[in-house]
């Protein structure tokens, strides 16, 4: 700006002084026309007008040979300083601006590994909020109250940091605490923040992706196709069969590990694979805080998972598919356990149509001891009219007394009826009337109005 303003002045005088030159000449001349008189013009004065603007002239060009290399320079660091400005700006930042002309050549490597265009964090969020009430007094303590309840605050963080690598996290922030089967004192109004995927994604091609850090178990359908958002179901929560380990399910519903996963090529079938290798869960006992073993496992054993399932091309919607799990807890002061987990399920799901099924058996068998196995399933369908979607769903746990890892399960079977109306994109109200038949104790009623959301 400032070399601008004297380039402009150095022109003004320049013109001035031409103009006074022309004057000079011109109008002695005009009145010699008009007069028929003589003038004679001062030498002098000419000869020192005319040094004056040869002055001039030189210093435009001193100043002209100047500006190129400023120019220069201005061009080179102009990227950087867009590059430093935030998404809502319109300019460049002022540490932008400080080193606009101070940076070093080394600086552009930094500046294009710090390239936030390159690695937009994007963030989703879902809430829901719970009205629900029941029957339900089990022998010997209160029965529960109808109450509000604040259900999952989640956090969808995506990032692409390259063609071929991303990252996905999920941030969760709940009430209630963490273990259900644990202390009796426990508060269930205490907030706790979770973070319940963390994964870095590696893409080569459609046939081979690799992601490291916690994810959730490719074990059946429902796990990996609904997460943590109750918006993106149609129900108001999880079959139980899929509730998670920190409230009391009996499946090992997030691993921290390795997970490989694609397509076999298999034309119209649409075969898909999914290979997992992770620390697996700790042995389930009242004294365990965190099921999860997110940064030291109780063995070297190590949980496998595989996954196979099909995507037909001939009928889109369907899906079909099987699970193996394998894995060995150690219980302190306890033999250990061996845990098999096998998985089916058949899903036909539209945008105007949705029937989920899914089976599975869960076998513990201690070292040197019997068997146990628990079967589960649940069958869902629903139907969407306009903005309203009626369902069903029927669902049926049947653990052993006995049982060494979950004993506390017992037997839960029943159906479950609902309606979803979609306010609008971001908005679903629902209402769920539930029936649940228990082991040794009277059946239960509950009834529940949700609102969840995404923003």
């Amino acid at each position: 700006m400032g070399f601008s303003k004297r380039v402009s002045t150095v022109a003004v005088h320049r013109g001035a002084l031409w103009l006074t030159l022309v004057i000079g000449f011109v109008c002695p001349a005009l009145g010699q026309a008009q007069t028929g008189k003589t003038v004679t013009v001062d030498q002098a004065t000419m000869q020192a007008l005319l040094n004056r603007i040869d002055r001039l002239e030189a210093r435009v060009r001193q100043l002209e040979e100047a500006q190129r290399p400023a120019s220069a320079e201005q061009a080179n660091a102009e990227p950087r300083a867009v590059l430093s400005s935030g998404p809502a700006t319109g300019g460049p930042s002022p540490s932008a601006q400080e080193h606009e002309h101070e940076a070093e050549p080394t600086d552009h490597a930094e500046t294009e590994r710090m390239d936030v265009s390159k690695t937009l964090l994007r963030i989703r969020g879902y809430g829901d909020v719970t009205l629900h009430g029941d029957n339900f007094h089990p022998a010997g303590l209160p029965g529960d109250h109808t109450s509000f309840a604040l259900g999952q605050l989640n956090l969808f963080v995506t990032s692409d940091i390259s063609d071929r690598f991303k990252f996905l996290g999920e941030i969760v922030f709940e009430g209630g605490p963490d273990n259900v089967y644990g202390s009796a004192q426990s508060n269930e109004n205490v907030f706790s923040v979770d973070v319940e995927r963390y994964l870095l994604q590696y893409s080569y091609n459609d046939y081979f992706k690799l992601a490291a850090g916690r994810y959730h178990t490719a074990i059946g359908y429902y796990n990996t196709a609904f997460h943590h958002s109750t918006w993106l179901q149609t129900t108001t929560g999880r079959p139980l069969m899929f509730d998670f380990e920190d409230r009391g399910g009996i499946l090992p519903i997030h691993n921290v590990g390795v997970e490989a996963s694609g397509r076999v090529p298999s034309g119209s079938l649409g075969l898909h694979y999914v290979v997992e290798v992770g620390n697996g869960r700790e042995s389930r006992t009242p004294l365990v805080d965190e099921p999860v073993q997110n940064e030291i496992s109780d063995s070297n054993h190590k949980a496998v998972n595989v996954e196979l399932f099909a995507r037909p091309t001939t009928v889109p919607g369907l899906q079909v598919g099987f699970s193996a799990y394998r894995d060995l807890q150690v219980p302190m002061g306890k033999p250990a356990i061996g845990e098999t987990i096998l998985a089916a399920h058949a899903v036909y799901s539209t945008p105007g149509f949705e029937w989920l099924n899914e089976a599975l058996v869960v076998r513990h068998t201690p070292e040197g001891g019997h068997t146990f196995s628990t079967p589960a399933w649940y069958s869902q369908i629903s139907r969407r009219f306009g903005a309203y979607r009626p369902y069903f769903r029927y669902q049926y746990i049947n653990a052993s007394p006995n049982e060494p890892v979950f004993p506390d399960i017992g037997l839960s079977a029943g159906p479950s009826a609902g309606l979803r109306y979609d306010a609008s994109e971001s908005v679903a109200l629902k209402l769920q009337y539930d029936f649940m038949s228990l082991r040794n104790q009277h059946a239960v009623q509950g009834l529940q109005a949700q609102v969840g959301f995404t923003f």
